[in-house]
């Protein structure tokens, strides 16, 4: 493990995105609540969140952090107009904590386990599935970092 024991406690912030592509079916069967283990991007959500908080006991070496706010959002594209039999999901979460380290990790294992909740709940009714592009796109305090505008945008 790192020593941050001479760092300074600063307020902290980052941000991952990632992506999953489901069929269209997919995701009208998410809409439609027809999907059989039941709401998908609420459990998604939650388990997400859940994994930030966790992150220190799945990633060997990762300093457990009491995390402040963890934040999961999903972008859907509309489904109108028809453009392609598969629709790309963004997912986005936000961790913000006061301490020593970075919470760059919680950010990108809630974004992975948010994609992986979905998978796992959608994969009896869609083989079709990828996860892709799970990345930090900015962190704040300590040592910063942000990923050029037109790069944060592109789709992976």
């Amino acid at each position: 493990m790192v020593d941050v024991g001479s760092k300074a406690v600063t307020s902290r912030e980052a941000l991952a995105e990632g992506f999953i592509t489901l069929h269209r079916s997919t995701i009208q069967a998410i809409a439609d609540e027809k999907v059989p283990k039941g709401e998908v991007f609420g459990t998604a959500r939650i388990a997400g969140i859940m994994a930030a908080k966790k992150c220190a006991e799945l990633i060997p070496l990762c300093h457990p952090l009491a995390v402040e706010s963890v934040e999961v959002t999903f972008d859907i594209p509309e489904l109108e107009p028809r453009r392609s039999e598969h629709v790309r999901v963004h997912i986005r979460a936000i961790a913000r904590i006061n301490a020593k380290t970075g919470v760059e990790m919680e950010a990108l294992t809630a974004v992975s386990v948010a994609a992986l909740t979905i998978y796992d709940m959608c994969k009896a009714i869609d083989k079709t599935m990828v996860i892709d592009g799970i990345r930090l796109v900015s962190k704040t305090g300590g040592s910063s970092f942000s990923r050029p505008a037109r790069e944060a945008r592109s789709s992976a």
